[in-house]
């Protein structure tokens, strides 16, 4: 048992000298490191990070320019990352490990704290959408402004075309054009805003030619929009439109699937059930 012990160690320093050799000061590991490793790692002022999910390995990678191995006797200098620092700290009563000034930090963890779980989880779900309303404009770089001043400017033009159009198309224009509207009456009584009087002031500035022209929900009045840094993504407006119109066809083509459905009843239905209510009559008659 001594000697396989011996042998064991002696494997493990052989492990922990081929990492020291190419000048590795960190390592991090997806798996467990063994104590006795973990040892002759302090010994050599080498800090061991065990247990770190794969989803994190690959962007430690990426952040610091290291490349994950697999197999220690593959190891070699170039596959080594830099980062200037690398310290566990205390924060409340959890430790972590804080890599800083990385090579390439287009991977970082944002650190949320907060009272109670609910707090943090309203953080996250804020941070979180405003990380994806920039990633939309970095793929998109396309940005409208908000508080409903993008409908209201498509409402009036849809007016505008309505107008030349024959028939039943014109009604179902405008009825587009009232459906955008929606969203600065939504704002406008949420806001505590008197709805009629701030969709009337919204057209007029409209049909003035002043397009940013939106609900400013924080000063309850009309204005500019864009002058007030209130902007959304084009894509994400572009992309609400189209699904709320989806809905809304799927929604009318099973109307008249229904209304189809209802007109083709076979006539005189009344009529065999009437005559199977003879039949049955004349039995009773019979016995």
């Amino acid at each position: 048992m001594k000697l396989f012990l011996e042998e064991e160690n002696r494997m493990l320093k052989s492990m922990v000298d081929k990492i020291v050799a190419t000048g590795a000061n960190v390592v991090i590991c997806q798996k467990g490191i063994d104590d006795m490793a973990q040892h002759y790692l302090a010994k050599a002022g080498v800090l061991a990070v065990r247990r770190v999910k794969e989803s994190d390995m690959y962007k430690m990678a990426r952040a610091t320019g290291a490349r994950v191995v697999t197999n220690i006797e593959e190891l070699t200098p170039s596959d080594l990352g830099y980062a200037e620092l690398v310290e566990e700290r205390k924060v409340e009563t959890d430790k972590w490990v804080f890599i800083e000034g990385c090579k390439d930090p287009r991977a970082v963890t944002i650190l949320i704290r907060g009272g109670s779980q609910r707090v943090v989880d309203e953080a996250d779900r804020s941070i979180h959408d405003a990380i994806m309303v920039v990633k939309d404009v970095v793929e998109n770089p396309a940005i409208v402004a908000g508080g409903g001043s993008i409908e209201a400017y498509i409402a009036k033009e849809l007016r505008a075309w309505a107008s030349t159009l024959p028939g039943r198309e014109q009604l179902a224009a405008i009825k587009f054009a009232e459906a955008l509207e929606t969203i600065p009456l939504t704002l406008a009584e949420n806001a505590g805003m008197d709805p009629i009087d701030t969709m009337t002031e919204l057209r007029s500035k409209q049909n003035k030619g002043s397009k940013w022209a939106g609900v400013d929900v924080k000063n309850t009045q009309v204005a500019d929009m864009y002058k007030l840094e209130v902007l959304e993504p084009a894509v994400v407006k572009s992309q609400i439109m189209k699904a709320a119109t989806e809905a809304a066809i799927m929604i009318l083509r099973i109307d008249d699937v229904i209304a189809a459905a209802k007109a083709e009843m076979p006539k005189g239905g009344k009529g065999h059930e009437g005559e199977e209510g003879a039949e049955g009559m004349g039995g009773m008659g019979m016995e």
